[in-house]
């Protein structure tokens, strides 16, 4: 180990020391967020200014800080099948009328299919005004490799019909998808929790006898995997500062002015979606500066992690105790979110490049029935969309054939894919949340200081 990699690892030693001092200090999860991200930025530019882009020492130094940012969010994977289906049981036994949750999904589900589609028309019209094209992208050694392997899976994925994507969310085995061995596990986990908390509730109605154990066992299972939440959710101060110094040391500047408008484009496009999510939570009589605000860890730890599905933990807990979400609503936004209806990955991202490679085919991309069977198709193969890094490919390769169009273009922008992945992501959780805030406010089921005090003890 070189002097130079000693040297960056005592920083980032006592960069983490620093946030441990403000943690012991009582600051809030916000500021404590905040700092980590500025430092950890800091730390990542630091070392590409003072030893050159791709030097040695700062892969080597790279691999010790992912011991903090993969492990906080493997520790956040851990939980999120435990989180998702003990939460979907609880929320289940708990309900106090059983068909509000037919209501409560289909709602949640309504509003994100809402927001892709919006999503989509602003993908389309940002991509116009931005006059970008898939004329000029370079092709080079990186890219031609993934443009081999996009094709192949390809063709296996335009296979896929709606009614086979829908038939992938039931859970033939509940323990596998525990696992998460598939990209519609979530949602399976999610059906399986239903199905067991339904069938508790009826096992209540039948035997007086066994409904105060379950109600005890189910709290009792729930007040567990909630204070484990907590637990990792202290951790994410440090997690950030990893992930961000990761981000910004490995961030090509070549690549990053190559493709500059194609990252101001996606940029403008994510917040004017933003945007539309601040409009939407007003409507129920929520501050979209408030809103946005109290959520703004969650979306930061989005940002850096690239993964709507790690981020499912901290979304339940911010709708809850922030938003005062029911913990019903909460879970299922949450989780629904991370796989159905994905505002940026789904949304913006497969719009942008259809416009962008449509002419290259002879199509117009301003023709309206172009755009109108487009954002229907983003809709509808929006469902099942993988909920970690790398889902916004997994969506193209679905449109872009649908709508017959090459999925080539895909593959020549991955030198510049994460840096626009992050955004897409905290987008992607914003919109989780947003269709949460909105359920739960049309329902009229917002948490009174009471509940969210029961719920926090």
């Amino acid at each position: 180990m070189s002097v130079a990699v000693i040297a960056s690892l005592a920083i980032f030693l006592g960069i983490l020391v620093f946030l441990y001092t403000q943690q012991n200090k009582q600051n809030s999860l916000s500021r404590l967020v905040l700092l980590g991200l500025v430092f950890g930025s800091s730390f990542g530019l630091a070392l590409q200014l003072v030893l050159g882009e791709g030097h040695p020492a700062i892969s080597q130094t790279l691999d010790w800080v992912n011991v903090v940012g993969r492990g906080y969010v493997g520790l956040l994977k851990m939980v999120i099948m435990p989180l998702v289906l003990v939460s979907m049981i609880a929320a289940v036994v708990k309900l106090e009328k059983g068909g509000a949750l037919g209501k409560i999904s289909g709602l949640t589900i309504s509003v994100l299919l809402a927001t892709t589609a919006i999503s989509a028309l602003i993908g389309i019209v940002i991509t116009q005004a931005f006059g970008l094209s898939a004329e000029g992208l370079t092709e080079g050694a990186r890219e031609t490799a993934r443009m081999a392997a996009l094709e192949s899976r390809a063709g296996k994925v335009s296979d896929l019909s709606i009614p086979q994507m829908l038939v992938s969310f039931i859970p033939t085995n509940p323990f596998a998808d525990l696992t998460g061995a598939r990209s519609t596990s979530i949602i399976a986990v999610v059906i399986f929790g239903v199905l067991t908390g339904i069938a508790a509730r009826k096992v209540m109605a039948e035997k007086q006898e066994l409904e105060s154990p379950i109600r005890t066992f189910v709290d009792a299972a729930q007040s567990i995997v909630m204070r484990l939440v907590k637990m990792i959710m202290a951790l994410t101060p440090y997690g950030i500062a990893a992930l961000m110094a990761k981000v910004v040391a490995t961030s090509s500047a070549a690549d990053i002015l190559n493709l500059l408008g194609f990252i101001i484009a996606s940029y403008v496009a994510i917040a004017l979606m933003f945007v539309v999510h601040g409009i939407l939570v007003s409507f129920v009589g929520v501050s979209p500066k408030e809103y946005f605000q109290k959520i703004w860890p969650v979306l930061t730890f989005a940002f850096t992690s690239r993964s709507s599905a790690a981020t499912i933990p901290l979304n339940v807990e911010a709708q809850i105790n922030q938003l005062r979400v029911p913990p019903a609503i909460a879970n299922l936004s949450a989780s629904f979110g991370a796989t159905i209806g994905q505002n940026g990955c789904a949304g913006i991202y497969p719009a942008m490049l259809a416009v962008m490679v449509a002419p290259s085919v002879g199509i117009d991309p301003m023709d309206i029935n172009f755009i109108v069977s487009l954002i229907a198709i983003i809709v509808v193969s929006s469902f099942g969309i993988a909920g970690v890094g790398g889902g916004a490919t997994f969506a193209a390769l679905i449109v872009l054939p649908a709508m017959g169009l090459p999925v080539t273009i895909a593959a020549l922008l991955i030198s510049i894919e994460p840096l626009i992945d992050m955004a897409r992501t905290a987008l992607n959780v914003s919109g989780a949340m947003t269709a949460g805030t909105i359920t739960s406010r049309l329902m009229g089921q917002k948490l009174s200081d009471e509940q969210l005090e029961a719920q926090q003890a």
